[in-house]
């Protein structure tokens, strides 16, 4: 049984025991007092038990097959040669409007927000390196909409800007930050207009969500579980002359902790190598949604590439001492999930991790599974925007170039 984050330990038939960290109380449950399944999909079935105070949702087979379909791709040498609006210094998060006729995308680097059509065709660009209003800092790394207005977080500067779909200022909002960190502080989007902005605390180590609509924030502060001790990624130390080394080095095949804020004040939060995902609020568990999958191990190749990185890593640091281990342990599985995202309208989208490819699994609000579709490549740590009927992602090439990619989601007979 794992001590961190979120852990799960079979008893007896539908029995769990579900235990989180950081404070969050203990809840025990007998075996399910009600039951009900229904099957879509041809071979696909859902079972869903109350078991005491909380709901077991569980999908096995196969799910119906969706397409995400290739609408444009915004890259170098699109659009205006001189403007070159299509080449990014780095595109560090992604946005559809609305009314998805529009893709907004955060370049860091350049201190912006580029506007481009479905198409591919650029609109407009707004916003400048500074610390005024309507202007970005250096760390600027996440936008979203909350309802009409589209928000930047800016969490260098310590501020949530809000923007018109036309670029005007209406003002900002103060949100704690630091000055140098992962593109993690990010604006969560969760549907029917509300984002939660992962934010300091007031404690340089207790990070939050907290919740952000259209009117300024509401009343939902959602705690993040603290990372495992054990987490898969390795911080590596050597002393280089008078100077301190510091390297951090992840092992994509061991169990991660992976966690996301929901409507409502709810987290969603799951340990990957498990195909399980707690639905909490506070200490108290509402749902947990289960998929019934295969494990699949680690290839001989894959697990030679990673240790062919690390080696390359430990060159670069002659006399480094990594922790919690020496190198990398090879897990007895792959994980199951490299993510979960909600899109417009609440539905739970989580990234499986597949041999065969990577895809994508759609779920309703209750847990119940919908689709599943084919993931394309996205950059690591650049969210994905999800909509109604588009989805939009940041890619990089073989040169490390970011490109923007626009999908539209095609289901058979809708």
């Amino acid at each position: 049984m794992r001590t961190f984050g979120a852990t799960w330990r079979r008893r007896c038939g539908p029995t769990w025991r579900l235990a989180l960290a950081a404070g969050a109380s203990v809840l025990a449950a007998g075996c399910g007092d009600s039951a009900d399944s229904a099957a879509s999909g041809g071979a696909m079935t859902t079972t869903v038990d109350t078991v005491g105070s909380w709901v077991r949702v569980v999908n096995s087979g196969a799910a119906p097959e969706w397409d995400l379909a290739p609408v444009a791709s915004i890259g170098p040498g699109l659009g205006d040669v001189e403007a070159m609006p299509g080449e990014f210094g780095q595109a560090v998060s992604v946005a559809l409007s609305p009314s998805e006729d529009a893709v907004y995308v955060a370049d860091r680097q350049n201190c912006e927000v580029r506007v481009f059509g479905m198409d591919g065709t650029h609109l407009r660009t707004f916003g400048r390196c500074g610390e005024g209003p309507g202007e970005f800092s250096p760390f600027f790394y996440s936008i979203a909409w909350a309802g009409d207005k589209l928000l930047a977080f800016d969490f260098g500067g310590g501020r949530i800007g809000e923007f018109t779909s036309e670029g005007e200022c209406l003002g900002q909002r103060r949100a704690l930050g630091v000055g140098s960190g992962a593109p993690n502080f990010a604006l969560y989007p969760v549907g029917d207009g509300v984002v939660y902005a992962l934010s300091l605390t007031g404690d340089q180590y207790a990070r939050a969500y907290v919740g952000q609509d259209a009117a300024g924030e509401t009343s939902d502060t959602v705690a993040r579980l603290p990372p495992p001790e054990d987490g898969g990624v390795l911080t590596c130390v050597a002393q280089s002359g008078p100077a301190t080394v510091i390297n951090f080095f992840d092992n994509i095949y061991a169990p991660h902790l992976l966690q996301h804020p929901g409507s409502g004040g709810t987290l969603y939060s799951a340990i990957s190598d498990e195909y399980r995902i707690a639905v909490t609020r506070g200490g108290d568990t509402l749902r947990v949604i289960e998929r019934d999958l295969p494990p699949e191990p680690v290839a001989d190749e894959e697990w030679d590439a990673l240790s062919q990185e690390f080696e390359a890593l430990m060159d670069e640091m002659p006399g480094a001492s990594c922790e919690p281990h020496a190198r990398p342990q090879r897990p007895a599985q792959k994980p199951f999930m490299k993510g979960f995202f909600f899109d417009a309208t609440g539905r739970l989208w989580v990234e499986v991790v597949r041999t065969a490819g990577n895809r994508w699994e759609l779920f309703d609000a209750d847990g119940r599974l919908l689709a599943q579709m084919p993931a394309g490549p996205r950059k690591e740590g650049a969210l994905p925007a999800l909509g109604a009927r588009h989805a939009a992602t940041i890619r990089q090439d073989g040169l490390d170039v970011d490109h923007v990619d626009i999908w539209r989601i095609e289901a058979p007979g809708r």
